[in-house]
């Protein structure tokens, strides 16, 4: 028998390769991942051109932290509703109404700034629409992956929805700006416009077996019902907390980093050099974490999520780009696999009936604290110093997620020998 030679891969490679990918051969799953992906795409290249947007048309600085923060508002406004709506009816149309949203509001924008009729007032207006549906399709998003594909393939699935954001995080702002310089920014919001509406062709071809949809409640009634299903579990609650201190935590980072480039690491350059790096090493995490299924999920989930704390300590006691860099592209790394062994413990462990609730509530308690860090970061470092406001921050993000490992609940949640996600009872 001849030997396999290094350019065909062996059986045993194929085998590998072909558990990696094992979603794909869902036609539910290629489809939601379609559109997932190109909306995806038209989002990294927005994201800068809604900052050159708004200096095209005369705005500030102060302009674009206020039109980003009503985002973000919105988004957090509108999550516990997401939530309630993504478990009253099928997610899929959910998905739908949310992305039909986002592209009229897009199409609407780009319309504006082609015209030449844009204000800083309507940009406001339409991230404001933009989060609050962003709202409700994130929560139906993370409830439908079940649907689409068998439960033993849930973390191959998360994790190849979010290999082409990793991809495009890299890459998305430098392509942006190139387009902008050649279009202008009114052409990437047509551009992500058009995206919205691929992924409304996709969404609207996904056919999933239906599934008991809840009996008519009043609203609080079904929010009560999201919370007791979160407050019966410890060890998620808990760790919602640890990931709340991390995201207080984390804008320290990207407050303080910019005028620490500028002062002492070589200036914008430096600055998008390190923020580059995440995205490499997110990518290296998609690909490695196809494969690795570690027997205590969470236990590892918490370990790795420590790893916030090294750009934050490296950003506060280096003057070394390649030190903070390689410091960066540890914690997109550790990210990219702690929150895909978090959404898989989350989707296999969270009864169907109430998982899009749960997750409101997730991104409810893990986001709500983020925009005070934002406001914190500065006044503190001109109180306490760069250094002083970076190591605390640094503390304050991989002590919360130590201590929860020593939860019995937490350690309890685990791999069976068929290779499921088990975990202690509600």
């Amino acid at each position: 028998m001849p030997e396999a030679t290094s350019a065909e891969p062996t059986p045993r490679k194929r085998d590998r390769v072909a558990d990696a990918v094992r979603p794909f051969a869902s036609r539910p799953y290629r489809l939601m991942w379609m559109g997932s992906t190109t909306s995806s795409l038209g989002d990294a290249l927005v994201q800068i051109a809604l900052v050159f947007a708004i200096l095209h048309i005369g705005g500030t600085a102060s302009d674009i932290g206020v039109v980003a923060a009503v985002e973000t508002v919105a988004q957090i406004a509108f999550l516990l509703a997401g939530g309630v709506w993504a478990d009253r009816l099928r997610r899929q149309y959910v998905m739908l109404t949310a992305d039909a949203v986002r592209g009229v509001v897009q199409a609407t924008l780009a319309v504006l700034l082609l015209t030449g009729h844009a204000h800083v007032w309507e940009l406001g207006v339409g991230a404001a629409l933009y989060g609050s549906a962003s709202s409700f399709f994130g929560p139906a998003s993370t409830a439908l992956v079940p649907e689409t594909v068998p439960t033993e393939q849930l973390q191959q699935a998360n994790s190849l929805l979010g290999l082409p954001q990793s991809f495009f995080s890299v890459g998305g702002p430098a392509a942006g700006g190139i387009l902008i310089a050649v279009f202008g920014p009114g052409w990437l919001f047509a551009a992500d416009a058009a995206s919205f509406f691929v992924s409304l062709a996709c969404l609207a071809l996904l056919r999933v077996p239906p599934r008991p949809l809840p009996a008519p409640a009043s609203f609080l009634a079904d929010l009560a019902e999201g919370w007791h299903e979160l407050a019966i579990r410890p060890w998620y609650w808990i760790n919602l907390l640890a990931h709340a201190c991390g995201n207080f935590a984390l804008p320290a980072f990207f407050v303080l980093g910019p005028v620490i480039a500028v002062r002492s690491l070589g200036g914008a350059a430096a600055w998008g050099v390190i923020s580059g790096s995440f995205g490499v090493g997110a990518i290296a995490a998609g690909f490695v974490v196809l494969r690795y299924k570690p027997r205590r999920p969470l236990v590892t989930a918490d370990l790795l999520a420590t790893g916030l704390a090294l750009p934050l300590i490296a950003l506060g006691l280096s003057h070394s780009v390649a030190v903070i860099a390689a410091a960066n592209a540890w914690f997109g790394f550790e990210l990219i696999i702690s929150n895909t062994l978090w959404y898989t413990t989350m989707q296999t462990l969270i009864p169907d009936k109430v998982r899009a609730r749960v997750d409101s509530y997730d991104w409810l308690i893990s986001m709500v604290i983020m925009p005070v860090g934002y406001v914190v970061a500065g006044p503190l470092s001109s109180s306490v110093g760069f250094t002083s406001t970076l190591v605390g921050a640094a503390a304050l993000a991989a002590i919360p997620c130590i201590l929860v490992v020593l939860l019995p609940g937490v350690r309890g949640v685990h791999r069976t020998p068929a290779g499921e996600i088990a975990g202690p009872a509600a």
